[in-house]
């Protein structure tokens, strides 16, 4: 007699597992990460069997898999024979649009257990080859370059057809309504994140993810599930107004943010972290906010998605309190002496375009030159007085404890630098620059840019949060702790987010 107990003892993971970790362009969901977010949906959905179901981002059927499994068990009261439940379910319940003619495969591969639904080896037969998972080659629409849907670069997307033109049909199209002509109760899915927009050095993209939201939203279902990158909360490229038509959604009743995308999609890297939601047209109010880090989960804090006078969403619920305590001081922001992009108006490579007179030393991307003072194209004023450099793109770490911040340092008079740095400033003497680095190097200080600051990138309004000190005096940890009346786990909570900055020219590795 064989031994059961062998087959039991065999790794035999789910092949979906597996494909969630291969690609970084089209990430692929694991099966764990989408029953967590079907854990959110009221559980009497799986057992109706009207309930309806869109996917409108197939890549491996996985979300409809794993909804089919709750409805087959969930219907078994009302619809004894398994095999009229099953038909039920894939061909009344369960919907999805493709997004390529390979992800439709893998979705009918993985929902029919069938690459043709048609044929008798599908769990549930049809009478055609798509099932209820759609798949039509569609082509972008091009303006002055660019997809006017999609925002896609022109010259890196329009494509002959033997090659995927991604163009994705659910938001190539100003009525999705029209596509499949259905009213959806949940709507569920991971969609692209992001296109190519051809600018740069071929390496810029704009966000698309937002746009199947929203899209999502005009067919008017009772829930909307997706897992997105993290960055919306803090706006970006193309992402403002749907950050802030989000943040004022009193319809978003739950949300899951991964700190380290990785947590979420093993292997995955995406800056600024991932996270998944909840909105239900049925709910107006606060949301139910939950921090993963590691492995560990924060606590579930239900709160307004904006802080009264605060524009922006705190991601971690433990700095909430943190960040109320400092506001009651009523402090001006340090915000307002950080510059804009390019201070002095000059490219992060400039050279001097001249061969004499170069009085000004000129600190640029990773090197430094001299250059000439009619070379200075915008706050000429600066130049000569001190200041303290910060780099606009801050720590590139993932991981926490990190540094957050590049190292700051004062510029003398007679300085200036590129759009490589920041300036903050000027002060009247080099005490007061200093002791602003000195600022800057507290863990304190750099907490609070982290609450603004959701990806590599470190411009001016990272800082916001930031109060302002006497900088006639050096500032240290313990001090601001004091001052502030921070708690010990409140200490404790900063202390765990941020490395020690060393201001003495080197700092510990990322």
């Amino acid at each position: 007699m064989a031994d059961t107990g062998l087959f039991n003892a065999v790794y035999n993971p789910d092949v979906l597992s597996c494909l969630a970790n291969l690609s970084n362009d089209e990430v692929f969901t694991p099966p764990d990460v989408v029953n967590k977010m079907l854990d959110m949906l009221p559980q009497e959905l799986f057992r109706n069997p009207d309930t309806t179901f869109l996917d409108p981002a197939c890549k491996t059927g996985v979300f409809l898999r794993e909804i089919a499994k709750r409805l087959i068990a969930g219907l078994e009261p009302q619809i004894p024979d398994l095999q009229e439940r099953i038909d039920h379910v894939f061909k009344k319940q369960l919907f999805g649009i493709a997004i390529t003619e390979l992800t439709s495969l893998l979705s009918l591969r993985g929902v029919y257990c069938s690459k043709y639904p048609q044929s008798e080896f599908s769990v549930s037969r049809f009478d055609d080859a798509d099932g209820n998972i759609r798949f039509r080659r569609i082509q972008h629409k091009w303006k002055d370059g660019k997809c006017v849907y999609c925002g896609a670069s022109q010259s890196q997307y329009e494509r002959g057809e033997e090659l995927e033109p991604q163009a994705y049909e659910g938001i190539h199209t100003l009525k999705p309504e029209e596509i499949l002509k259905m009213k959806f109760d949940v709507i569920i899915s991971n969609p692209p994140y992001q296109m190519s927009d051809g600018g740069g050095m071929g390496t810029s993209a704009m966000p698309i993810y937002n746009k199947f939201v929203e899209q999502a939203k005009k067919l008017k279902p009772r829930y909307i599930s997706m897992i997105i990158p993290s960055r919306w909360v803090s706006g970006g490229k193309g992402l403002d107004e749907f950050r802030d038509n989000m943040l004022q959604d009193t319809r978003l009743r739950e949300i899951h943010d991964y700190i380290e995308a990785s947590d979420c999609f093993p292997g995955v890297q995406i800056k600024g972290g991932v996270c998944y939601f909840l909105w239900s047209n049925e709910h107006k109010g606060m949301c139910k906010v939950t921090t993963h880090r590691g492995n560990e989960i924060g606590k579930t804090v239900v709160r307004p998605l904006l802080e009264n006078g605060c524009e922006t969403f705190i991601r971690y619920n433990e700095a909430i309190d943190i960040l109320r305590k400092i506001q009651n001081f009523g402090e001006e922001s340090f915000e307002n002496i950080v510059s804009v992009r390019r201070p002095f108006g000059l490219d992060s490579n400039y050279d001097s375009k001249h061969t004499y007179g170069k009085n000004i030393f000129l600190y640029r991307n990773g090197s430094t030159t001299n250059i000439a003072s009619d070379e200075i194209q915008r706050n000429p004023e600066w130049v000569d007085v001190y200041k303290v450099f910060i780099s606009k793109a801050g720590s590139g770490s993932d991981s926490f404890p990190h540094q957050i911040l590049g190292v700051p340092f004062v510029g003398k008079p007679g300085t200036a630098a590129t759009e490589t740095y920041l300036l903050i400033g000027p002060f009247e003497n080099e005490k007061y620059g200093n002791n602003v680095c000195q600022y800057i190097s507290t863990k304190f200080f750099r907490f609070l840019v982290l609450l603004k600051k959701s990806t590599q990138n470190a411009p001016k309004g990272v800082y916001f949060f930031v109060p302002m000190q006497d900088f006639t005096k050096p500032w240290t940890d313990e001090e601001l702790y004091a001052k502030y009346g921070l708690t010990d786990d409140e200490i404790a909570f900063i202390e765990s987010m941020i490395k020690p900055m060393n201001l003495g020219g080197t700092t510990d590795a990322d």
